[in-house]
């Protein structure tokens, strides 16, 4: 119950809590800002933090680590009778969150950020409130920025109950491995959870509506995936609508047949929708899509002045890295520095085994854009470090103009790709022609090697596979 109201005012009002509302709040502070962070869950960090970017990649670290020691006898390792202690590995897991959303909380203390628990509204275009569990506070705000995030979307047929029928957070405290998880949505995090429980030996099925995997990327990712997941035992069903659980299945309808499929639990991952009603945003005038994401031009701004968006509540990519960067922006064009979001790619991964990557342009993408294009594809079976690795799933393909040789894109698959993309990035972000790439020195042996030999063969120089 709320007890007592009091007001304030701030230069800097954000409101959400999540990689890019305290980034933002963090940045504003170093420029000299007085700034208030709402949020209103207990901890700091968000979805990201709490119970999706983290945790999981702390999941998927373990559950590939388990699949290893099962496959070692290939490198004369034999290990008998490894179990599985989820309530362990759960614990574990929470101990990197508590690190992490501390530290933000540090962060915020340090720069002079102050946190006010509850859920805001705005009134007007220059002042919101923040109910919290015992206060009201009324804030009074130069400058707003919303970030708010987004949440898995519910499908028909499928209610969350938070035991059998979970969304991708209560997916990272399971204290018991499902005997059979049926996961509806083939999108990345369906992707990366799927193959997580399969390893810790759940019976695992995939039900997709799309006819394909990954659609968008380049379809020989697609080939690799699936060929893994075939091997860890997923049943992958594409083209199939899931309709509804009943009596512990799940029911299904195909282009040639109905599934009906057992389920100790499943998992709903199907997308994520806006955290943007209920802020009052349609009483000041700010704008929203059909999708109820707000609008936002390159300086993250509004349709109302003073009030920004940035991160999953603004739209387009809905990853931790694109907040980040929105909420440098929006920070520094409220500290009057002339900051705009507009970087060449915003690189994407998805921790799969093997992990899918990828950055700027694909192929597709270039050629429906108007580039000739010329590519470079250099398969891990060819590299000695992965080969020592033992893990030869995949390659690396370099897109890039064929006429300037200039780099429009990196789309991988394979073992750690994702520490690839940080170079790939830099590359299309500084204009790299393929000779910039492949002059660069890369050291032996690594994975990273295989960036160089993309672009090399892309110039029908590569040193360690036939150029075609």
């Amino acid at each position: 119950m709320v007890v007592g109201s009091v007001s304030r005012g701030c230069d800097v009002v954000v409101i959400g809590a999540g990689p890019g509302g305290y980034a933002a709040a963090l940045r504003a502070g170093q420029l000299g800002k007085d700034v208030i962070l709402v949020e209103k869950n207990e901890r700091l960090g968000g979805v990201c933090l709490n119970v999706g970017c983290i945790p999981s990649k702390a999941l998927i670290h373990a559950a590939d680590l388990a699949a290893e020691i099962r496959e070692g006898d290939k490198l004369g390792l034999h290990v008998d009778g490894l179990s599985v202690d989820l309530p362990q590995m759960v614990s574990w897991k929470d101990g990197i969150v508590e690190r992490l959303t501390s530290g933000v909380k540090f962060l915020c203390d340090k720069t002079g950020v102050d946190v006010v628990r509850g859920r805001a509204t705005l009134l007007s275009d220059r002042t919101l409130a923040v109910e919290g569990a015992d206060e009201r506070v009324e804030i009074e705000f130069a400058n707003a920025i919303i970030a708010t995030g987004s949440r898995p979307m519910e499908l028909d047929g499928f209610p969350f109950d938070g035991e059998r029928v979970i969304g991708s957070s209560e997916a990272l405290s399971l204290q018991e491995v499902p005997g059979r998880l049926v996961v509806i949505g083939a999108g990345y995090i369906g992707l990366e959870l799927g193959s997580v429980y399969a390893k810790l030996g759940s019976d695992v099925s995939i039900v997709e509506f799309l006819p394909e995997l990954l659609p968008g990327l380049d379809r020989d990712v697609a080939k690799v995936l699936g060929r893994r997941l075939k091997k860890m035992g997923v049943d992958l069903y594409l083209e199939h609508r899931a309709e509804r659980f009943a009596d512990g299945k799940v029911h299904a309808s195909g282009p040639d047949e109905a599934l009906e499929l057992d389920a100790d639990v499943v998992m709903v991952s199907v997308g994520r929708v806006p955290n943007s009603e209920d802020l009052g945003l349609e009483d000041v005038g700010v704008a929203t899509d059909d999708k109820g994401f707000i609008t936002v031009n390159d300086r993250q701004e509004t349709s109302v002045p003073g009030i920004y968006a940035i991160g999953d509540v603004a739209g387009g990519m809905l990853l931790a890295h694109k907040a980040y960067q929105e909420a440098k922006v929006a920070a520094e064009v409220i500290a009057g520095e002339p900051a705009a979001f507009d970087n060449v790619a915003i690189p994407a991964v998805i921790y799969t085994d093997p992990e899918v990557a990828w950055t700027g342009l694909t192929e597709d993408e270039a050629r429906r854009q108007g580039y000739e294009v010329t590519t470079g594809t250099f398969p891990f079976s060819a590299s000695g470090r992965a080969m020592s690795l033992a893990s030869t799933d995949g390659f690396i393909k370099a897109v890039a103009d064929a006429s300037s040789k200039q780099l429009l894109g990196l789309t991988a698959v394979g073992r750690g790709v994702s520490e690839l993309m940080g170079e790939a990035t830099l590359a299309l972000e500084m204009g790299a022609f393929l000779e910039d790439v492949g002059y660069t020195i890369h050291p032996h042996p690594t994975m990273s090697e295989a960036v160089q030999e993309a672009v090399e063969n892309a110039l029908g120089r590569a040193i360690h596979i036939l150029n075609e």
